[in-house]
């Protein structure tokens, strides 16, 4: 067999599912319901963001930003469906990876999975890094102080020494990951209730100052504006896959998961806009600023009540949102390596089992340890920022994925189809392209960076020790 013919193997989707949960001394536990893998989307997807990115979105659409919502939310929409089709027809841990693995060959998979731990890992890093100023500024409201800036941000920060605080959260993820499944999935329901209920809230109270003066004009940046603002808030989408990397621990994996990436994504679009409608009804677009901190939805709702208290239950609901998200994508950070662990791209520790508690314990404190050193001791910068790229080049190769699993394989048993075949991937994956257009020559260098030490890595040791070539051989 020569070297292209290797490279671009595929697996058999029959083999993928049926190796699903299996690994190294056990198996994963199918405990996760509807609900559960629903909110573990959501978890993931509904982080911070919605705090900080009205301030950053709405000097450039002005109250029109709530069409910026709802255009990338569309956007999202098209890969989501792809999502949700290949979830239910090959419905395993390893989301993108895998299905990058029964449609377009290895190295496509490879450089799929290492995409995702670029996004996973570093993104996971970058939010916990943030965690110890969203505590700050909860501490700060509701008891006049501060931790020291010492051990609340990373060096390179203005005072920053060890992220304490970034290494704490990562840890108390890790301890309820490491207790199973299900015990993850009943503490994100926890977490993304409260953080739902603290949006909810500021909703109410932003909806008693509401001027609707405020949305006239309402484009006063004209379209331009709007798409605009829609690129930058559609990272706010980015999450939505995670209920893809539960395949292996769902009751009903073919049927959920298409339902709970769907319905994940309405909820977070439903939320965004409520929040952006409130804030702008309670507040002139104008005063808005670009350089608003995680305090921006807490001055709203300081200033339409003249107290404090709102405020401090608006920061108290960042400081969940961070936990939510952490705990999510380190989640699924650990089935994807499950995943390309049991193919053999990756060593053997990180698919073994604990058959106590049915996690793969080993994979889970590896990248706890990881995410953990990066949070803490690494100054991210803008490799934060390639993490956008990671994903979207994922978004792509799941939308190709779809075309290509149809024409190769029509007879498979599928229990969700995206509508409007072939329009709706081939829409999809020219979003994609067109959103990673327009990142920035940085974090195209970050990018490509990282591919090479990706393919250095996959031909060192991953092309030797696949599975699919120890059995050509």
């Amino acid at each position: 067999m020569t070297l292209a013919a290797r490279l671009l193997r595929t697996k058999p989707t029959e083999r993928i599912v049926a190796e699903g949960g299996q690994g190294e001394g056990g198996e994963l536990r199918r405990t996760m319901t509807l609900w559960q893998l629903t909110l573990f989307s959501v978890g993931a997807t509904l982080g911070t963001g919605i705090f900080v990115i009205l301030g950053q979105a709405v000097p450039k659409a002005g109250p029109a930003v709530v069409l910026s919502f709802v255009l990338a939310a569309i956007t999202a929409l098209f890969s989501a469906l792809s999502y949700a089709e290949l979830a239910g027809t090959i419905p395993v841990s390893g989301s993108s990876y895998s299905y990058a693995y029964a449609t377009l060959g290895e190295l496509v998979a490879w450089v799929c999975g290492w995409c995702l731990m670029l996004e996973y890992a570093v993104s996971v890093a970058a939010v916990a890094v943030g965690w110890g100023e969203y505590l700050n500024a909860f501490l700060r409201s509701l008891f006049g102080w501060t931790l020291p800036e010492a051990i609340t941000r990373s060096p390179g920060q203005d005072g920053g020494v060890v992220n304490v605080t970034a290494i704490l959260i990562v840890l108390l993820a890790t301890w309820l990951l490491l207790y199973g499944a299900s015990e993850s999935a009943r503490a994100n329901a926890v977490f993304v209730l409260i953080k739902i209920a603290v949006l909810v809230f500021f909703c109410v109270v932003a909806f008693t100052a509401f001027q609707t003066g405020n949305f006239t004009p309402f484009a006063p940046l004209g379209v331009a504006g709007i798409t605009a603002a829609a690129s930058q808030v559609f990272f706010s989408y980015i999450g939505f896959d995670a209920a893809s990397t539960a395949g292996e621990e769902a009751r009903n994996p073919k049927r959920d998961l298409p339902l709970a990436i769907l319905l994940s994504l309405l909820i977070v679009t439903a939320v965004y806009v409520l929040v952006a409608v409130a804030a702008i009804g309670a507040k002139p677009w104008t005063e808005f600023a670009p350089e608003s901190t995680e305090a921006s939805l807490s001055q709203i709702v300081d200033q339409a009540t003249g107290a404090t208290w709102p405020g401090v239950i608006v920061s108290f609901g960042a400081v969940i949102a961070i936990a939510s998200v952490v705990l999510t994508v380190i989640y699924g950070q650990t089935r994807i390596l499950f995943a390309m662990s049991r193919d053999g791209l990756i060593p053997r520790i990180f698919q073994r089992v604990n058959p106590r508690h049915q996690v793969p314990v080993a994979n889970t404190l590896i990248v706890a340890l990881f995410i953990s050193v990066l949070a803490g001791l690494v100054p991210l910068g803008q490799l934060a920022e390639a993490t956008s790229i990671g994903t979207l080049f994922a978004f792509f190769i799941v939308n190709v994925g779809v075309l290509v699993l149809r024409h190769r394989s029509p007879e498979l048993p599928r229990s969700f189809r995206t509508p409007l075949f072939p329009l709706t991937p081939v829409l999809g994956a020219v979003f994609c392209v067109i959103v990673m257009a327009g990142l920035a020559g940085v974090t195209w260098a970050a990018f490509g960076l990282w591919m090479l030490v990706g393919l250095i890595c996959y031909f060192l040791y991953g092309y030797g020790h696949s599975r699919l070539s120890a059995e050509v051989r």
